[in-house]
């Protein structure tokens, strides 16, 4: 069993940017994908980005692609979402999650097994 710890969030003004960290311990890093996810007041959590086992491919939602990066460092054990120019509406409270199944579409909640706490990203206008 994994367990996820995020950090990096904060208050950010809008076209600012921030980098979330999500590190995993107690189970084999390498052996799981890892999803963003994010939940804003009143509203459903939904998929932000996706990277398979090594790291060579990655998957984002509309919404953010282009602005935000996911990465990961297998030796670290961490998951990295680097997100730039930053709007008011990607406030959220933001969890890394991780699965071992093998999908073709990361982008459901329900693949993953594990989830962190969250961390709250504020974005002023």
């Amino acid at each position: 069993q994994v367990q996820l710890v995020e950090s990096g969030g904060g208050l950010v003004q809008a076209g600012g940017s921030l980098r979330l960290s999500c590190a995993a311990s107690g189970g084999t890093f390498s052996s799981y994908a890892m999803g963003w996810f994010r939940q804003a007041p009143g509203k459903e959590r939904e998929f932000v980005a996706a990277i398979r086992r090594s790291g060579g491919s990655t998957s984002y939602a509309d919404s953010v692609k282009g602005r935000f990066t996911i990465s990961r460092d297998n030796a670290k054990n961490t998951v990295y979402l680097q997100m730039n120019i930053l709007k008011p509406e990607d406030t959220a409270v933001y969890y890394c999650a991780a699965t071992r199944d093998y999908v073709t579409n990361y982008e459901r909640k329900g693949v993953y097994d594990y989830w962190g706490q969250g961390t709250q990203v504020t974005v002023s206008s």
